[in-house]
């Protein structure tokens, strides 16, 4: 058995010499493409409150906020397996780790169907919640360090290929699970289930183009006229940090300030987008209109990730995450605003720059860590750093569905319930900006010996 599965070795996967370095990204996007399918979890919220009742929800059905639970679990055991198995990752490299995520996440589409179909919420938790939501953090964090070692010239740009399909995984996701639950929607059966069985299949075949196509660089290799800079600049280091000693740092712990401050903004919000367009503009806006929504933030967090890191590398990451907190936050007060006047194209427009900026957040983390700590173990540091996700996969949605519930029962009229909660978004982006005002460099106490680089790699 392990001689079939030799081909995940990180021995069979070192480039050989003349390979083209972008061939690399292609091969995270397929990963990063598949799993990010979870922000388009939105699009099953509707139909799955209606899997008894068929065309309304019967009283046996799931309410919104059980079934926003499946997403929020989801991304806490993102976090979890991303900080407990980034080490692991670091040994074994990308393809073993990219095969692992693909069982993990394609399985755990399968695992939520058998729940959906008896009825068994447990079922869908444990399946697309803690098993699927595993695959997404190993899937996650398994191709940036190869794409940064590829890339060291533009390390910015190279977190943003290689996470940007996360970003742009709605963009497929939604309108395949709109199209499939169409097919195999009847009168008697809503067609939630069969499309958790068939997204499972597609996603494992697509996902192990990745596991093919990856490779890492081959010994002492770097890109041609490119020479690593032997001076510590401010915020970027030429020194390396472990795993164990940068969670010892404030540096550390102001970045996952950081991340969970400016994920909890964006990720309940996204979390609920086709049904927070449909109950704000009531009447105006269609499932099929707010799937397109959902699309279209899919793009611009996609394109985000791509443009803000790749202009990280010219700002610099610390001025890069003031953008984000401070247009931020000027972006989530207004929101209110264009749901009072009515204005559809307002609305999407200042959700639209919202997105690409919390997309940008993700992309430029490593980036910063790796200017903050160095390369030898930025993966490990990346997955540990991602439990700041996991609290926000919590937090998010919790915020935006419990106040909506709370307000809905003090008679607030539904365009009106989400006010608060993009107020709310608005205090913690200023939050995140102190957070990022108080980075500094790593005192060098922190900072790997030779021998201890020598032993970690």
């Amino acid at each position: 058995m392990s001689g079939l599965f030799s081909f995940l070795d990180r021995e069979k996967s070192v480039a050989k010499q003349g390979f083209n370095r972008w061939l690399v990204p292609p091969a995270a996007l397929s990963i990063h493409l598949a799993i990010g399918q979870a922000y388009a979890f939105s699009v099953f919220n509707t139909p799955m409150t209606k899997l008894i009742g068929i065309s309304q929800p019967a009283e046996a059905d799931w309410k919104l906020t059980t079934i926003g639970w499946v997403f929020s679990i989801a991304i806490v055991f993102l976090g979890l397996s991303a900080a407990f198995l980034g080490a692991w990752l670091e040994r074994v490299g990308p393809r073993k780790a990219m095969f692992l995520s693909a069982l993990c996440f394609a399985g755990g589409f399968i695992l939520a169907s058998f729940g959906i179909s008896s009825h068994q919420i447990w079922l869908v938790y444990l399946g697309y919640g803690a098993l699927g939501g595993t695959g997404l953090g190993i899937g996650y964090i398994s191709p940036v360090k190869t794409l940064m070692n590829w890339f060291p010239d533009r390390p910015g740009m190279a977190t943003g290929l290689a996470i940007m399909g996360f970003g742009g995984g709605a963009m497929i996701g939604a309108p395949l699970a709109v199209k499939l639950m169409d097919v195999y929607h009847t009168s008697t059966d809503v067609g939630v289930a069969q499309t958790f069985l068939t997204m499972g299949f597609i996603y494992f075949v697509f996902m192990m183009f990745g596991v093919f196509t990856v490779r890492v660089i081959p010994e002492g290799w770097r890109p041609a006229g490119y020479q690593p800079p032997k001076v510590a600049q401010a915020l970027v280091t030429t020194a390396n940090v472990s795993a164990n000693d940068a969670i010892k740092t404030p540096q550390f712990w102001l970045l996952w300030g950081v991340l969970f401050l400016n994920v909890t903004a964006g990720i309940g919000v996204l979390g609920q987008a086709s049904t927070m367009i449909q109950e704000m503009f009531q009447g105006r806006v269609n499932a099929a209109a707010a799937g397109g929504f959902v699309g279209l933030l899919s793009i611009f967090n996609m394109g985000g990730r791509f443009v803000w890191s790749s202009f990280s590398d010219k700002l610099g990451r610390k001025t890069t995450y003031t953008v984000y907190f401070v247009l931020g936050a000027i972006l989530y007060s207004l929101i209110p605003t264009t749901g009072q006047m009515g204005s559809i194209t307002l609305f999407v427009a200042g959700y639209a720059i919202i997105l690409s900026m919390y997309g940008g957040g993700f992309a430029t983390i490593p980036a910063y860590l790796r200017d903050l700590f160095g390369t030898k173990q930025v993966g490990a540091i990346h997955g540990r750093l991602l439990t700041a996700w996991s609290a926000a996969g919590v937090a998010g949605p919790a915020l935006v569905n419990y106040i909506r519930e709370y307000l809905l029962e003090q008679g607030v009229a539904k365009a009106e319930a989400y006010s608060t909660t993009m107020y709310l978004m608005a205090i913690l982006l200023v939050l995140g900006f102190f957070c990022n005002f108080f980075v500094k460099s790593v005192d060098s106490k922190f900072h790997m010996k030779e021998g201890k680089m020598e032993a970690a790699s």
